[in-house]
């Protein structure tokens, strides 16, 4: 892997960074890909943060490299353990794995702190003595002038002893006066930045405290990161960590900068468009797997593939096919790609996610009956839905207490007439040698056509007293589902009201 480059162009000094075809030669790679996702604990685990997460786990995947989680909890007074649990918790539901062991960089502290005091030993970086003072002098003066607010390098080259008393120094960077810093992004292209625009960052704060910049770089090149994947709003990091990385005689990283997530209305995604975290997705209702297949698809393509697996998304994967617009989020679509997960799902794993609210819908545990019940219907009942609830909400009726709470609009069907024909239908239920539903339907049609009836005047009374409500599977099936016993019980329950 090649070391950053350091070219005299014109007496200016040009920074650049290695492009890929450095990195993946001819499509075979010569050095393990290392990924990594960074997520501050300090909230939850948002959209835009779990697809950066997706992309660098993928490209790890499909390069069969390794993906690495890092929590940047520098942040002492707002990072909480609650939100690393939430980050972790978030992770693993949309089924995201890490290779070896979680890295805290608020442990690595003093690394961070020896490695601005090499730069400060090999001349690369120096003491500042301002005051808070000065630097908001500095900072105002820039802002009336309409200039970038950089730091203007007064004790670049001042001696200490110049320092005025009680003042803890930081460590700034001597960062290039001239020349261009290029970030060859695999997202982005080329990006130049004027190296005028970079002033001395500041490395190590008066307290002896790491700064962001500082901590990122080192932790990368100590985790062998070779791929940093993260949002477009770090691009202008970029250019700083590449300078730091240079100061260093460090291997630079491959960036790619992917576009943020945006909402249906083109406003950069908030809480005003509904859910942002990734858990409450999972609270909503979606299967990881739909998470995984549609935000893998919110800035990048495989041609029109629009549905795929896992192990597909895995092999296609790569950075050519990111976009580098924004991503517009669509609720609509994503309840799409969810309803067809489910109804590719496996029938006892949706049986199993929805066991417990059933239960407690019902105030009991549900027993073996009610279990087989729903295993029954589920073919049936997930070809109707796109979320989770309502999936439970359609399989309520299996499982409800006798009496069932019969609602309003069921209890207008059933009148003394519509009463007296339930009655004379449990009778002819009862003689149906094989309970299934072509025995079923044949009964019911010859009943009404004894009765010069049409099937709908039946199927709605049958469907009230059967689900309490008036909309369910179809009417066959649901006597299918319940089975004879629990199905002449109910109906005996109505007629004799």
């Amino acid at each position: 892997m090649a070391l950053l480059p350091h070219v005299e162009l014109d007496i200016e000094i040009c920074y650049t960074s290695p492009p890929a075809t450095d990195r993946l030669r001819d499509g075979h790679e010569f050095m393990t890909v290392v990924t990594r996702f960074a997520p501050s604990p300090t909230g939850i685990l948002h959209v835009g943060g779990a697809r950066t997460a997706l992309f660098n786990w993928l490209y790890a995947r499909h390069h069969k490299g390794k993906f690495l989680l890092r929590l940047e909890d520098t942040d002492r007074k707002r990072s909480t353990e609650e939100a690393v649990a939430a980050i972790l918790e978030g992770l693993q539901w949309i089924g995201l794995d890490w290779d070896e062991e979680l890295v805290r960089q608020s442990l690595r502290a003093e690394r961070h702190a020896s490695i601005a005091q090499q730069l400060l030993d090999e001349g690369k970086a120096y003491k500042c003595y301002c005051t808070p003072d000065e630097l908001a002098e500095m900072r105002e003066i820039a802002r009336k002038n309409g200039d970038p607010v950089l730091y203007d390098g007064r004790w670049r080259d001042r001696e200490p002893k110049e320092a005025p008393p009680g003042i803890q120094p930081t460590i700034r960077i001597k960062s290039p006066l001239d020349g261009e810093t290029i970030i060859e992004d695999e997202v982005q292209g080329p990006v130049k930045y004027a190296n005028t625009q970079l002033d001395d960052m500041v490395l190590l704060r008066s307290d002896g405290t790491p700064t962001y910049m500082l901590s990122v770089v080192v932790d990368d090149h100590d985790m062998g990161v070779t791929h940093v994947i993260r949002g477009d709003d770090h691009l202008n990091n970029a250019a700083r960590q590449a300078m730091l990385f240079n100061a260093l005689g460090w291997n630079l990283p491959v960036f790619s900068h992917i576009p943020l997530i945006h909402g249906p209305d083109g406003a950069k995604m908030s809480k005003r468009h509904g859910a942002i975290g990734i858990a409450a997705y999972r609270d909503e209702g979606y299967l990881p797997e739909a998470m995984r297949n549609y935000l893998v698809r919110l800035g990048w393509s495989h041609g029109d593939d629009e549905l795929f697996t896992t192990n597909q998304a895995i092999n296609w994967f790569d950075l050519d096919h990111v976009g580098r617009g924004a991503a517009q989020f669509d609720f609509d679509k994503l309840q799409s790609v969810n309803a067809h997960y489910i109804h590719q799902a496996d029938d006892a794993r949706l049986v199993e996610m929805i066991q417990e609210p059933l239960g407690e819908c019902c105030g009991r545990e549900l027993i073996p009956a009610d279990i087989n019940r729903l295993v029954t219907a589920m073919p049936e009942l997930k070809q109707r839905v796109k979320l989770i609830p309502q999936l439970i909400d359609s399989a309520l009726f299996i499982v409800r207490n006798r009496p069932l709470d019969i609602d309003e609009k069921a209890a207008k069907l059933l009148t003394s007439d519509a009463k007296s024909l339930l009655k004379e239908i449990s009778q002819i239920l009862i003689d149906i040698a094989d309970w299934d539903i072509p025995s079923i339907d044949s009964t019911l049609r010859q009943f009404v056509g004894s009765k010069d009836l049409k099937l709908g005047s039946i199927a709605q009374p049958l469907r009230a007293s059967l689900t309490g409500k008036t909309t369910s599977p179809g009417i066959f099936e649901v006597l299918s589902i319940l089975g004879r016993e629990e199905s002449l019980g109910r109906i005996d329950d109505v007629v004799g009201t």
